[in-house]
Formats: structure tokens, sequence, C-alpha cells
């Protein structure tokens, strides 16, 4: 049986001001993918972000998201930001902050029973259950992009869609991080945003590389060569499976 399609984008293109971000672009996401976007600052990643949540429109081409249009396919969507962008001084507790997710099922401006439940659900999920009442501003980089994370699943998403959700955070947060996002990919989709193409491409399925136009990849595939393709040059990378010991190199 055929794996049904969560992203369908045909022969789309966007500008700007006269200016081509993203040309001729032919994509699709199966469902249960769980994918990272690459490419060079500029290349129109964050752009196509905004195209699936339907907060752009295509100049040309289609865009389909569970069979429809990306405004009527939105409330399947869970959507992270970077947390950078956010007012970091707004006065708000974790619990405040995952119950964002729910505004767009909140009646009459009240949060029911049943959005409390879950956002308390959520938060469970990424390990913050613990940390409902304390001021979001008070959390660590990572605790916060797992607070931000639980904002998404409270729409209670097939899809979820994450900008930079490993910016500012250590090591160690990041690896409990892809954790959570493994887990949580046995019953989404999954598509994120990453500079770190080193440690994604150990846990993501395929690599979608952004560069005014779009090319999937499996990680099998990803090599010197092919990176200096995408970012149009050399790039520095570390690798987290890499060691060094009295015997010489190793790696897992």
């Amino acid at each position: 049986m055929e794996t049904p399609q969560v992203v369908e984008i045909k022969n789309m293109s966007f500008a700007y001001q006269a200016r081509n971000v993203l040309k001729d672009v032919n994509l699709t996401v199966p469902q249960g993918d769980f994918a990272t976007i690459v490419g060079p600052n500029g290349g129109g990643k964050t752009t196509l972000l905004k195209l699936l949540l339907g907060l752009l429109p295509p100049s040309s081409g289609t865009i389909k998201i569970f069979g429809t249009s990306p405004a009527k396919s939105r409330v399947k969507i869970g959507y992270m930001p970077q947390y950078s962008h956010l007012d970091m001084q707004f006065p708000v507790t974790v619990m405040d902050v995952a119950l964002m997710g729910r505004l767009a099922r909140c009646k009459w401006g009240r949060y029911s029973s049943r959005d409390r439940d879950a956002a308390a659900t959520a938060l469970e999920e990424v390990k913050m259950d613990t940390f409902k009442e304390t001021h979001f501003n008070a959390l660590s980089g990572g605790q916060k992009q797992r607070v931000l994370i639980a904002r998404a699943l409270c729409s209670e998403p097939e899809l979820l869609l994450l900008d930079e959700p490993t910016s500012n955070i250590d090591q160690e947060s990041e690896k409990d991080l892809f954790n959570i996002l493994q887990r949580l990919n046995h019953r989404m989709t999954i598509l994120l945003v990453s500079h770190d193409l080193g440690f994604t491409s150990q846990v993501v399925k395929s690599v979608i590389c952004v560069n005014r136009q779009v090319v999937i990849h499996p990680t099998t595939t990803i090599d010197g060569t092919m990176i200096k393709d995408i970012y149009g040059g050399d790039l520095k990378m570390i690798r987290h499976d890499h060691r060094c010991c009295e015997m010489g190199h190793m790696h897992d």
C-alpha cells in the first residue's frame, strides 16, 4: 500500500519584491518522514516553512498539505519558532506558554479543562511537567526549546515544523531534544530546519536541501562534496560521534 503524502509541492516559485527566493520547487514528504531542511543563509529555508504554514502565498505553482491548501490544513500543523525571536521578559509560566498551542481551539477567550489536560500531557511528553508553574524566562535554553515543542504538541498536530530547534543549546540538551523528536516521529511527520547537518543526519531519515531550489537526499548519501554543493562552499562541521584516544581515531 502506497504511503500517503503529507506535503505535495508542484512547480512552486516564490518571489519577494521581484527577487526570486525559491524557484521551480517540486517536493513530496511522505507520512511518517523525519527530515531536516538545510542550506545557506538566505537560501529560502524559513520562507519554505512560511509557505507550508500558509503564511505566504506562492507566486506560482501549488502547495498541498494533507491533500488541501495550507490554510485549511493549519489545524493539523504544529509549529515551533526559534525561541530567540520571542520576548524572554514576558511574564508567563511554562503552563501559560504550553496553553498558547490551544488558542486556535479556544472558545470565548477561555481555556477549557480539555485544553489544560492537553497542555499537561504535552509538557509531560517533553519531561517539563514538573516546571509548569515556573516562569519561562527562568529556564535554560534546552528547557525553553522543550516547552516550545510542548506548545506545538498542544494543537495535537499530524505535521510538526521546527525552525532551528537546536540553536543556543548545549550538546547534551541537543541529544535529549532529538530523543524526544524520535519518539514523536512514531505518530507524526516532522520537518526541522537545522545548520547542524553533522548531528541531524544521524537521526533523521532524509535531508531537504534548500538553496533557491530544493533537492531531497537520503542521509546515507551525504558526503563532503554534496555538503559543498548545498552550501556553495566549504563548511566547517563537527562529528559528534568522533573521538580520539590513545589507540588513535575512533567513531561510533
